[in-house]
């Protein structure tokens, strides 16, 4: 049993079997969550944000997922917004992560998802919370909590919504299941903030961030660029133990790069061989016909890819280990150039 890179992505869309037309009960409201970020990746990219646009929003689209905390989401949209900060304040980035921060998360069982509660890390976050989806009840949270219950009621407020499953971008109610905020609105609707949202109790780091001096910020964005690379891509050490150990002795960052190349052109072509019936552990993700899987029930679940992209194995640059994303063949390919690998994506090219 080959475990895979346990990184970037994955919406399962289970669907609770029921019994000889008996009504369907506690089905998973489910999406394409990579879907909840290209906009924001797109103007990342034309920002000049480069290679640290795809790991931040792999790992924000990732926190949708059912099995994420109820704060995660919110994290990443912070996260988001300091890329854009380091990229001369980016208005298109900043506001798609605030849209981001509001859109639905996955539901395991038609119960509405808890919401964060704590204050951002960004003023620009202040107020805002992720809608519901419409096949949700309203009334009961995954958890089995009652409305009024805590993580019920949006942090900063004090009573439950109006309609219920509202956010800011979408004030009218929950949004139909599977949709994308950022197909139905490109208003964050900041003007739609509930009055007893306290703004004042968020976090002062961002108007700290505001008065930083140019080396400062520049060294704020490297961390988080790191930091985001490591939620976003994890390290393969597991499954290539021999790599690790001979990459942690001290060797160069030019060593670990190529290291890591042939380490992905390797899983590249070992998900070459996979198909969704491949035995598989659960939680174990990887590359199959173009689309990132991840693993449930023993079978893998084919998410696929946004349009023009497809999913490969990709070598880390700051560190040992790979990452798997979606991107194009040809940017996938001039990364194991870049890093000094011939063969192209999978080594046999």
């Amino acid at each position: 049993m080959v475990h895979f890179t346990s990184a970037l992505l994955v919406a399962a869309t289970v669907i609770a079997m029921h019994a000889q037309g008996a009504p369907l009960l506690n089905k998973r409201i489910a999406q394409v969550i990579s879907d909840s970020t290209t906009k924001w990746e797109q103007a990342c990219l034309a920002a000049g944000g480069g290679q640290q646009c795809n790991p931040v929003s792999v790992t924000a689209f990732t926190t949708l997922l059912a099995a994420a905390g109820p704060c995660e989401q919110q994290d990443s949209a912070d996260a988001m917004i300091d890329l854009a900060k380091s990229l001369n304040n980016n208005a298109d980035m900043i506001k798609f992560a605030q849209i981001f921060a509001q859109q639905p998360r996955n539901t395991p069982n038609s119960q509405a998802v808890p919401y964060c509660q704590k204050a951002p890390k960004n003023s620009e976050l202040n107020g805002l919370f992720q809608c519901q989806y419409q096949g949700a009840d309203q009334k009961t949270f995954v958890g089995g909590l009652a409305l009024g219950a805590q993580g019920t009621i949006p942090f900063g407020l004090n009573a439950p919504l109006s309609p219920l499953g509202s956010c800011p971008a979408n004030p009218n109610g929950p949004i139909a299941d599977g949709s994308q905020l950022t197909d139905i609105t490109s208003d964050p609707g900041l003007k739609n903030i509930p009055s007893s949202s306290g703004s004042s109790s968020s976090s002062s780091s961002s108007s700290s961030d505001d008065a930083s001096n140019s080396s400062g910020a520049a060294s704020a964005t490297t961390s988080v660029a790191a930091a985001s690379t490591e939620a976003a891509a994890t390290s393969t050490a597991a499954a290539t133990s021999t790599t690790t150990a001979a990459t942690s002795s001290g060797s160069s960052m030019g060593s670990f790069q190529l290291q890591n190349a042939k380490d992905a052109q390797a899983l590249n072509a070992k998900f070459a061989t996979l198909t969704a019936d491949s035995s598989c552990n659960e939680g174990d993700q990887a590359c199959i016909a173009g689309g990132f899987a991840q693993c449930v029930g023993g079978k893998f679940v084919n998410m696929g890819c946004a349009a023009t992209t497809q999913c490969f194995a990709l070598p880390l640059v700051n560190k040992p280990g790979t990452s798997i994303a979606c991107t194009t063949a040809d940017d996938a390919s001039a990364r194991m150039a870049a890093a000094g690998a011939t063969g192209g994506i999978t080594g046999s090219d």
